[in-house]
């Protein structure tokens, strides 16, 4: 399945649910995917919409071309009912998990996971994720003095919202795929002279 149509996972409900249904097809349209929508009461009201290229990037003009044609597109359906700052923005290092490929890219990394209803008497997990299997996301977690080590499949239909934790390990892991999306420097391939 080609990356720009494999479809979340993790969605929004409400008011959110409605905007992204609005804006979905307009960053679809310009070849990014989106992320996530969520309405605060920031400055007044805020509506923040990430969106991301299929290969994880998100450049300044990226998000001023899908600015330009989203906010039209939030015009003509108006579906909140007050002013709003419209924040286009890049899911950053410790992103929103919200696909299926997000929990099998970021394996091995630590994640906080919150759940709908609870599962073994809890609704939050935190610990590193261990894959995808069926529909379930693996967490497996150290032992600490009020809780002892573990693991968990948590079923992807129950959770309300998951993202990276910000961790030496994730900072290295963004900083080596944005190495290797930037490709060779120039020259880096030819023999030096003598």
């Amino acid at each position: 399945m080609p990356a720009l149509e494999e479809p979340r996972v993790i969605v929004e409900t409400g008011v959110e649910a409605r905007i992204a249904h609005i804006v979905e097809p307009v960053a679809e349209s310009h070849g990014y995917r989106l992320v996530r929508v969520r309405l605060s009461g920031h400055n007044g009201a805020t509506l923040q919409i990430m969106a991301e290229r299929p290969d994880g990037g998100m450049t300044v003009e990226d998000c001023q071309t899908l600015s330009r044609d989203i906010s039209p597109a939030l015009d003509v359906e108006d579906p909140i009912d007050r002013s709003y700052h419209l924040e286009i923005s890049s899911p950053g290092i410790d992103r929103p998990l919200v696909r299926r490929s997000d929990f099998v890219r970021w394996t091995g990394h630590e994640a906080k996971i919150v759940l709908d209803r609870s599962l073994d008497g809890r609704r939050r997990f935190r610990g590193r994720l261990a894959g995808l299997s069926d529909d379930q996301v693996g967490i497996e977690w150290d032992g600490r003095s009020d809780r002892p080590a573990g693991s968990a499949n948590i079923p992807i239909a129950d959770i309300a919202e998951a993202r990276l934790v910000l961790t030496d390990a994730l900072i290295a892991a963004a900083a080596n795929n944005a190495t290797e999306q930037a490709g060779p420097e120039p020259g880096a391939d030819e023999p030096e002279s003598e």
